[in-house]
């Protein structure tokens, strides 16, 4: 009897030991697999929202350019002969635009003859950097404090106030200089930008801080209060510095580590850029917590696993250790990586539980890495539309270019951007913006049925969609503008949303690799550019770049 026992503990442990090697073998692989996947996603969605804000600040000035471009242009402006006409002019902008907080004409030597409000009427800013580098052309300076305007502005916060200066020489038919149209924007737009950014995406980037770093002394021009105005020294500001967009786990000078997330603006069409660092970072332990929640269900599966069949293993007798035997050696196979069977064994009951319950516990973790490859899936879609992501996006030009060059396709870009929706969006609720966006989504996808060739549709966020489509070389140019007025007209067809009839455009820019550009990434530039030409020329029309 004591022999029966004894060979029962016996049995009982060694079962035991076998599967939570086994157990802990699979959960270590598993929590591997699995930890690398979200930290590489937790850290893309940084880099990804890093670039956003970079590209966000860069298009907003490249805006406020452009309008002053606009406005410099005009007869009023240039000949200063009705000066509150060009005061009546510039309130207007100043009032549809508030991100001016300021614009003034100068006469030829400096002094004030038109601004918004009346503010430094008269008043000689000839010495002021805004008047004298905007005589040897357009300049765009850096975030300053507010000199002149401090005490002649509304400061609702009663912090500092901080500008960002455009200003453009005036000149006359004759060539010669009769002024200067200077700016002065409210640093306050950054934080609209930041908040635009943000916002959406408040779950991936919980606790989330983001700085934007001046190229000069790696100032800090925005990020939490205590380090607005400081330098920020980071590996992380360095390399974004050298054009780098990407992520790192890196020691801040307060001593932790965070997950940064990092990219530069380097302009945008004709605005060159001031080489702001865009930063976003995460504390490390707050980033990586679903990443520990995952490690700790594991090993909680595996040791709930093991358990019980340590217990399985408690009734087994003597004569049963030969089958234990060749079920640890198919496990400790399987624990190195080679496949093998568990046996299965007929007449004993014991056994027969036993073998089953291991299969299915094989089967099962087999099942837990193919859910984990349906996660992986899941973080390529986009939740709304069902469409893939930038993410995806980014995977597939990977490839694309080679697939292209072996089988002797082209490659056409299309970047469309919805006209109209942010008005639906706002008369109707962001809930029937959302089933604009899921059914257009739908109509794009009807498309792929009627495009001889494979399209592929990504939504890029908000309303603006990107597609690849690899029609044949020769017949790339017809079958690109085929396929683009084609969905161009399935999404001019109104929609019937929660019983409400509406309509949107839709402006399509397209660029054609390898006709356009030998480089994949450049095509794609191009294909952008275009779909501004197609906003500035009317839009809800499709424009190639190699018609401008």
């Amino acid at each position: 009897m004591k022999l029966n026992i004894r060979l029962r503990t016996y049995v009982a442990a060694i079962f035991g030991l076998i599967i939570i090697g086994l157990t802990c073998l699979v959960s270590i692989v598993i929590s591997h697999q699995a930890s690398g996947m979200l930290k590489k996603e937790i850290g893309g969605t940084l880099s990804a929202t890093a670039y956003q804000m970079a590209d966000k600040l860069d298009y907003f000035m490249w805006s406020r350019l452009a309008e002053l471009d606009v406005i410099s242009e005009l007869e009023v402006i240039k000949n200063q002969e009705n000066l509150p006409e060009t005061s009546r002019i510039l309130n207007e902008v100043q009032s549809n635009i508030p991100s001016f907080s300021w614009i003034g004409l100068t006469n030829q030597e400096g002094t004030v003859v038109a601004a918004t409000n009346n503010i430094l009427h008269g008043v000689d800013i000839s010495k002021r950097p805004v008047y004298k580098e905007a005589l040897s052309g357009t300049f765009i300076g850096d975030v300053h404090d507010a000199v002149l305007l401090a005490k002649l502005l509304p400061n609702k916060t009663g912090e500092p106030l901080q500008f960002v200066d455009i200003s453009k020489p005036i000149i006359n038919q004759d060539g010669q200089l009769v002024g200067v149209l200077a700016s002065h924007l409210s640093w306050e737009w950054s934080k609209q930008v930041h908040d635009e950014i943000i916002t959406p995406l408040k779950d991936e980037v919980k606790d989330a801080e983001v700085f934007i770093v001046s190229k000069q002394d790696n100032t800090v021009l925005l990020g939490p209060k205590k380090m607005v105005g400081t330098s920020l020294q980071t590996d992380s500001v360095a390399k974004a510095q050298k054009g780098e967009t990407n992520w790192m786990i890196e020691k801040w000078s307060d001593g932790k580590d965070y997950v940064t997330g990092y990219s530069l603006g380097d302009g945008y069409l004709n605005y060159k850029g001031l080489g702001w660092v865009s930063v976003v970072r995460i504390p490390v332990e707050k980033a990586f917590t679903p990443v520990k929640d995952l490690q700790t269900f594991i090993v909680k599966i595996g040791f709930v696993s093991s358990s019980i069949f340590a217990m399985i293993g408690w009734y087994l007798t003597g004569f049963v250790t030969r089958p234990l035997q060749q079920i640890s050696q198919s496990a400790n196979l399987i624990r190195s990586g080679r496949k093998a069977d568990i046996p299965s064994y007929k007449g004993i009951k014991d056994l027969e539980i036993l073998s089953s319950s291991l299969k299915e516990l094989v089967e099962s973790l087999i099942q837990t890495v193919s859910e984990l490859g349906k996660m992986e899936e899941l973080a390529n879609h986009d939740k709304l539309t069902g469409l893939e992501n930038r993410t995806a996006l980014e995977a597939y030009t990977k490839v694309i270019t080679d697939k292209a060059k072996s089988s002797g396709k082209a490659i056409s870009i299309l970047y469309m951007d919805l006209d109209g929706f942010k008005q639906i969006n706002d008369t109707y609720g962001h809930d029937i913006g959302d089933m604009l966006l899921q059914a257009v989504a739908n109509r794009m996808q009807s498309s792929t049925k009627e495009i001889k060739g494979d399209i592929r549709f990504f939504r890029l966020g908000g309303d603006e969609f990107l597609a690849i489509y690899t029609p044949s070389i020769e017949d790339s140019i017809p079958a690109t503008s085929f396929s683009a007025n084609l969905i161009l007209s399935k999404l001019n067809k109104p929609f019937c949303l929660d019983g409400k009839d509406m309509s949107v455009g839709c402006s399509i820019g397209g660029a054609i690799w390898p006709l356009d550009d030998h480089d994949l990434f450049t095509v794609m530039r191009y294909a952008d550019e275009a779909l501004y030409a197609s906003k500035r020329l009317g839009k809800n029309k499709f424009i190639f770049k190699s018609s401008l």
